[in-house]
């Protein structure tokens, strides 16, 4: 058994957990929940991208202390955090509370995904997009099966009240208890790379300077600055996507909650899938050709939808929109690592993850204010005002990428 629970799979299998219940607890459930508690349109974005919020924050350090602390500490630190707030949920009477919650939860995300980015880095090096892209990927199948299984919970569980969002959210906190079970079998015993006894002044004095050296290194890192700043702006408009496509589909398309996860399922799909690939091949071509497609995937996806009155077109957008999810997110994270210079991973997947967070983030508050000034919830044409500004956005990331991006040679070719 120990033969096939090697470290990168049970990465693997704590990613796919975390990310089951932690999407479960995301849209469609949450702009849901937020709108039965009575929020207004530009509080329904904040509430949906209050959790990246906290990524912001606290990936960059949370980063930076597992190259002195150890991967591990960080990622059982990671998985409490899927564990209890969860249950929180229930105690939710209005918005503002329901915001707070949000802001608690995303210290699990904060947490786990730089630190569990920084230990496959660790693992691989030849073979890292690839490696990068099948852990992704993993974590993609939880992404995927969570909308779908919160939405139909909801359709289970219907009826008045807010009875069947504490269902919801009572499974969301199993989930995540078995997340951190799983957690803590994880076997990476070895020091991280900058772990090692104390010098100079004493332990805590070693340690924080050693923390301070690995948050000043990347950040004075312009390239590493700019692959970041390209994953954020696509998530920006992954963040307005997943927080309003629901809201879209049933207020103006008219469709069931049922139906919500599934239009949020085939993007999650469609990058699973595609994330192996697209990284296997920025291993082999250099990850700005892929960078650079998948952004433009994404981009000329977003005003499609608001013009699209069935399920089946708003399902095809997904598709695309996910493939283009798949090419940029492995290459992004790959590109950051072989940037790196110094074994300062968890330094330089946190910089990443926080710049990416303040894109997610964004995304869903940019969008909620723009479709409250173009008309509200009900009005097809707000939607594509919000989309199509967020779209703008993208383009224009794209364009600086192209331009000042600083690209190693790809692995085949420095192996």
């Amino acid at each position: 058994m120990k033969r096939f629970l090697t470290p990168f799979a049970m990465l693997c299998l704590v990613g796919f957990s975390a990310r089951l219940g932690y999407q479960m607890a995301r849209p469609p459930v949450l702009p849901r929940f937020a709108e039965e508690l009575g929020a207004q349109t530009w509080l329904i974005g904040l509430v949906v991208g209050a959790s990246t919020i906290t990524g912001v924050f606290i990936k960059f350090p949370a980063g930076t202390l597992s190259d002195i602390l150890g991967r591990r500490r960080m990622l059982v630190l990671g998985a409490a955090f899927f564990a209890f707030p969860p249950f929180l949920y229930l105690l939710a009477r209005d918005p503002y509370t329901l915001l707070g919650i949000r802001f608690l939860h995303g210290f699990a995300t904060a947490i786990f995904g730089p630190v569990a980015s920084a230990a496959v880095a660790d693992l691989f090096q030849k073979e890292r997009g690839e490696k990068l892209g099948w852990f992704a990927a993993s974590s993609e199948v939880g992404s995927a099966f969570g909308p779908l299984l919160g939405g139909s919970a909801l359709a289970a569980f219907a009826g008045p009240g807010l009875s069947k969002f504490h269902y919801t959210y009572l499974i969301v906190g199993a989930l995540g208890v078995m997340t951190l079970l799983l957690a803590l079998r994880i076997p990476i015993g070895r020091p991280s790379p900058n772990a090692g006894p104390p010098s100079g002044g004493g332990r805590q004095v070693s340690r924080w300077a050693l923390f301070r050296e690995g948050m000043w290194q990347v950040l004075g890192n312009r390239p590493i600055l700019i692959a970041s700043s390209v994953e954020a702006a696509m998530f920006l408009g992954v963040g307005a996507l997943v927080a309003f496509l629901p809201l879209y589909a049933k207020n103006v398309v008219g469709l069931g909650d049922a139906y919500l996860g599934l239009l949020l399922w085939v993007p999650l799909v469609m990058a699973m899938v595609g994330k192996p690939l697209s990284g296997r091949i920025s291993d082999r071509v250099g990850r700005k050709p892929v960078i650079l497609l998948g952004l433009a995937l994404c981009t000329a996806t977003l005003p499609l939808v608001p013009m699209t009155r069935n399920l089946l077109g708003l399902l095809l957008e997904g598709a695309v929109f996910g493939a283009g999810m798949a090419a940029v997110t492995p290459s992004t994270t790959a590109l950051v690592a072989d940037l790196c210079k110094t074994r300062n991973y968890g330094a330089a997947m946190g910089v990443f993850g926080a710049i990416w967070d303040m894109g997610e983030a964004s995304g869903p508050i940019l969008a909620g204010a723009l479709i409250t000034a173009f008309g509200g919830l009900q009005a097809a044409s707000a939607y594509l005002a919000a989309f199509t500004i967020v779209a703008a956005v993208l383009v224009l990331a794209g364009i600086v990428f192209g331009l000042l991006a600083t690209v190693p040679r790809a692995a085949s070719e420095r192996a």
